[in-house]
């Protein structure tokens, strides 16, 4: 049987996110601005409840446009607040067009979205070596000055805790189990240990 990292469980949407998805490395800045607005929609939720919404979003947010989104109005705020199939929170709504001219701040002074995120790993990936799931931090030193500079720029929900899931879920850092089977398939290189 495959050994998995336990935080997936069994459902299948899960199972498959867990096998394919989570901690590959990403370096599209557009996915990557993706990502982190839907880890601001998990605020407060579960990731499986974003993760079965996912392309609902994307639908509702022009395949996640940052340029497109950041000239939406009011008028289409009002229209994502009707849209059943996204999560209906104004605060974070009015966050993910706040976050598309942030990109578009960002790739307009001659910046790179994904060039700036990878620069608090050094450009390459981070291996952790956690044996146990109550090992894994929920943020570090990295996610809370990766979090502090998102914020500068003019990013919401985008705290220590949900920038570190983001790394995660983005492959910044491998944080698949030493156990499962993803973990020498994702790679990355190895790090100290980080501890509390």
């Amino acid at each position: 049987m495959t050994e998995r990292c336990p935080w997936c469980g069994t459902d299948p949407v899960y199972v498959a996110y867990h096998d394919t998805e989570w901690g590959v490395p990403e370096r599209c800045s557009r996915a990557l601005y993706e990502k982190l607005m839907l880890d601001g929609f998990q605020a407060g939720l579960s990731w499986i409840t974003i993760l079965k919404k996912r392309e609902n979003f994307r639908r509702a947010f022009d395949g996640f446009d940052p340029e497109i989104i950041a000239r939406y109005t009011e008028t289409d705020v009002e229209r994502l607040l009707g849209d059943a199939g996204i999560v209906r929170s104004r605060a974070k709504i009015e966050s993910t067009i706040r976050g598309a001219r942030a990109w578009c701040d960002i790739q307009d002074s001659g910046e790179d979205f994904s060039r700036l995120l990878w620069s608090f790993v050094g450009g390459a990936p981070r291996r952790n070596n956690w044996a146990t799931q109550s090992e894994t931090p929920t943020q570090t030193p990295i996610s809370l000055a990766m979090s502090r500079e998102l914020t500068r720029r003019g990013f919401k929900f985008c705290g220590p805790v949900i920038v570190y899931a983001f790394m995660q879920a983005c492959g910044l850092v491998n944080d698949h189990l030493t156990g499962c089977f993803r973990h020498d398939e994702v790679g990355g290189a190895a790090t100290p240990p980080w501890r509390p």
